[in-house]
């Protein structure tokens, strides 16, 4: 194979010059003319594939990454819910817990209200509750299931809440009631010494009108009010020594006659049963006993029928 070379000298004049080549020279200029560009291609497609492989890699990483921080972002909010459900709950215990130790003292204030026996309802005990294991049959609760449960608790809690209060109204009524009734003895213990009306008087054997009731007992005695109501007076009066009125409603006044002490003053306020005054013979007595009167609107009325009444 032959190769010219072609050259242009100065002056316009060419040269020319030819080279022989062998057969390993042709081979080998064979080789580079093909080989480069083949080179060159083949480095250029290498270098691609790491450039897509590398692209791939980057993009696989970073959906990784973002799927990572979703799932982050998903537990975080996963966990913030869980916490304010677990505040939500300890809460509602709490409310609950207030509640029940509200209902609790309220049962116990009834029981004594209701005249109760001592142990038949013991508010600061559990209830006595039980039965055999369920078995198949117990429940597990699921998170929705406990707030359901609980928000139907709270409102049968609130249900009996409005029961007991409706219940303490009524025996509040009722027991205002029972102490503005004039009723009962005002007496712990003693008998009947002189009854109302006409009878012969004590001191001079005269026909008189008595007009009370007079009840005998040891000196020292507890003297009672029968009914709740305002001292209108204590100290002495003529005749019936040392004396306590009180006024009730409905236009009842009360009196007790011939103490020995008197324990209340003008002005104060009496309940039902309240011991006021001991036992004595001051005044016109003959011996240990109270003098009681019942009056109805001013007038003397028998005091009789009230000793013997109960409220209904």
């Amino acid at each position: 194979m032959k190769v010219v070379f072609v050259s242009r000298k100065h002056g316009g004049s060419r040269s020319v010059r030819s080279v022989e080549l062998g057969r390993w020279s042709r081979a080998l200029l064979s080789l580079c003319c093909l080989g480069l560009p083949l080179g060159i291609a083949g480095g250029g497609f290498l270098l691609g594939q790491q450039n897509a492989v590398d692209n791939l890699h980057s993009e696989a990483l970073e959906g990784m990454q973002d799927d990572l921080e979703q799932q982050n972002a998903e537990l975080a909010s996963l966990k913030a819910q869980a916490e304010s459900q677990i505040q939500a709950l300890t809460v509602n215990f709490a409310e609950l817990q207030a509640r029940l130790t509200r209902l609790d003292a309220l049962g116990e204030h009834l029981t004594a209200m209701a005249g109760l026996e001592d142990g038949e309802f013991d508010f600061s005990q559990p209830a006595g509750v039980g039965g055999p294991i369920g078995g198949e049959f117990n429940v597990e609760y699921n998170t929705s299931d406990l707030l359901s449960e609980l928000g139907l608790f709270q409102a049968r809690l609130s249900d009996r809440e409005q029961q007991l209060d409706i219940l303490e109204s009524l025996l509040t009524n009722r027991k205002l009631d029972e102490q503005a009734v004039v009723s009962g003895r005002p007496v712990e213990k003693g008998w009947i010494s002189s009854y109302y009306g006409r009878r012969t008087d004590p001191f001079n054997g005269k026909p008189a009108f008595h007009n009370g009731i007079d009840f005998a007992g040891k000196p020292g005695s507890n003297i009672l009010a029968v009914a709740g109501g305002v001292v209108t007076w204590a100290g002495d009066k003529s005749g019936y020594g040392n004396l306590v009125e009180i006024t009730h409603e409905d236009g009842f006044v009360t009196r007790y006659g011939h103490n020995k002490e008197t324990l209340v003053n003008p002005g104060d306020l009496v309940r039902k049963g309240e011991v006021i005054a001991k036992m004595g013979s001051t005044g016109r007595s003959t011996g240990s006993h109270v003098h009681f009167e019942v009056y109805k609107n001013g007038r003397s009325v028998d005091p009789a029928s009230y000793v013997r009444r109960t409220y209904r």
